[in-house]
């Protein structure tokens, strides 16, 4: 059997695997960019309060989160945290993967997505507010009806871009067990020893989904009439 043979058979073989892994890699980015932009929109208008209680925590999620590797986030997360609750109240703790997984994903995109969403805010101008408390709307009233509309098609083509780079970096969670695309590519290869053609097959694989997310995300654009391709 010829090499190319040979690594045409080992992808074939590996991807049904890498299939299943690729299901739990979307599900996983999914969630934790649903819940990261419900907990980086707290952050961001938490940034945005003049209140200190709200503006110092937020400050410090958003810096810590920021200014530390996803890597060293899913080990403290997963080892470290059930570590220390071992360590104080003697009982085995332990969380599950994928559960682990989303969290620690949820956390470090919602750090991301507050700027993003703060940012998105900020460009609207100054004069939207005060002409809308001008028509006697409160504050609260006209950010909801009048700011956070422009701000969204603001918004949409970072948060696009933030949801590709979590789906790549979800790969770290292989670290951890949980048994997504990377993962199941691992396995392969420590049962076949086929790296090659296992590793340019999970390469693809995860190609593949980035260029679909991409289109879906820019014909979205286009529909809201966001992006600049639909010029």
């Amino acid at each position: 059997m010829s090499l190319l043979a040979s690594y045409l058979e080992h992808a074939i073989n590996v991807f049904p695997s890498l299939l299943r892994g690729a299901v739990i890699t979307v599900e996983v980015t999914t969630f934790a960019i649903f819940f990261g932009l419900i907990l980086g929109t707290i952050a961001a208008f938490g940034k945005l309060s003049r209140r200190s209680v709200f503006k110092i925590p937020s400050t410090i999620y958003v810096d810590f989160i920021r200014g530390t590797p996803l890597f060293v986030q899913i080990l403290l997360f997963y080892y470290g945290i059930p570590g220390l609750i071992i360590g104080i109240t003697g009982d085995p703790f332990r969380i599950d993967p994928i559960i682990a997984g989303i969290a620690v994903c949820s956390i470090n995109s919602g750090a991301y997505n507050a700027e993003i969403v703060r940012a998105g805010i900020k460009s609207v101008d100054r004069g939207q507010m005060e002409a809308a408390r001008s028509l006697g709307m409160t504050e609260g009233q006209a950010m909801k009806e009048v700011i956070m509309p422009q701000a969204v098609k603001l918004i949409i083509p970072p948060l696009g871009n933030e949801f590709i780079a979590l789906l790549k970096d979800s790969s770290l969670l292989a670290i951890i067990s949980v048994h997504e695309l990377s993962k199941n590519g691992m396995l392969y290869v420590s049962k076949t020893f086929a790296a090659f053609p296992t590793y340019i097959s999970v390469a693809f694989v995860y190609l593949a989904l980035t260029m679909g997310i991409s289109h879906a995300l820019g014909y979205i654009e286009r529909r809201l009439g966001v992006s600049d391709r639909s010029e």
